[in-house]
């Protein structure tokens, strides 16, 4: 079976709302994601989902 090639472009549904909330939170994309994955974290089940997404692309990004 063949990989999707594309699948980040699926995979991202709300381009750039990560990222607006961890510079409202006044930090960078990164440490917000770190601190939305621990725990105890309050954050919404949809912003948990956006961290996880932003440290896989983290991890993609890092292989090159």
């Amino acid at each position: 079976m063949a990989r999707k090639k594309n699948w980040i472009q699926g995979a991202i549904k709300r381009p750039g709302a990560f990222k607006a909330k961890a510079k409202k939170a006044g930090m960078s994309t990164s440490a917000y994601a770190s601190k939305v994955t621990k725990k105890n974290s309050k954050a919404s089940t949809r912003t948990k989902r956006q961290a996880a997404l932003a440290k896989t692309l983290r991890k993609l990004r890092k292989r090159k």
